[in-house]
């Protein structure tokens, strides 16, 4: 089962995604698959918060900031499909991805990403991916910009349309969107 939380910055996603992890007991492991790349003060901030609040919950924590299918590796192949994981976050991993050591190319970081879900949704029980809302500021901004925002953009299309359940978190509160029947 694959489950999209989507939502705008400080809105609450990453706390509901982990209430969603949190639920889920039809599994061995848990693993937290934490795409954040550390550059600054702020940003270490950041995870040291995620990271506590995380603290207790009984999640393995995978640091994987680019590369996706490489935390794979450092799952147990003899429990993987009996694990659930939660990707956080997808905004981060697609900037990570589209300006690593090069820029790369919006349409090529779209298809390795979203090819890269399909493979990793299709070897656990459930997936649960946390990503940004954009284009709902209505600001312009420099092409790099706008091109990391319209790839962000395909991929949270890509995975809503592949996602069995897709929720908009709004101010804390949870909104589903997509909920296909027959799945919990």
């Amino acid at each position: 089962m694959v489950t999209l939380v989507l939502g705008g910055s400080g809105s609450g996603k990453s706390a509901i995604a982990e209430s969603l992890l949190e639920e889920i007991k039809d599994v061995e492991v848990k693993y937290y698959l934490a795409t954040m790349q550390v550059y600054d003060e702020d940003a270490q901030r950041k995870v040291n918060r995620h990271r506590e609040l995380r603290r207790g919950k009984g999640f393995r924590t995978i640091e994987q900031p680019r590369d996706i299918l490489q935390a794979l590796d450092q799952m147990d192949p003899s429990r993987l499909g009996e694990s659930a994981v939660l990707l956080e976050c997808m905004s981060n991993l697609a900037a990570n991805e589209m300006f690593g050591k090069d820029v790369r190319p919006a349409d090529e970081v779209v298809r390795n990403i979203v090819q890269g879900i399909r493979i990793l949704r299709n070897r656990v029980r459930h997936l649960i991916i946390v990503s940004n809302n954009v284009f709902e500021d209505g600001v312009r901004y420099d092409p790099a910009t706008t091109a990391y925002m319209d790839a962000l953009g395909k991929i949270n299309c890509a995975l809503a349309s592949e996602s069995d359940e897709v929720t908009e978190v709004v101010a804390g509160i949870p909104v589903i969107l997509k909920k296909e029947r027959g799945k919990k």
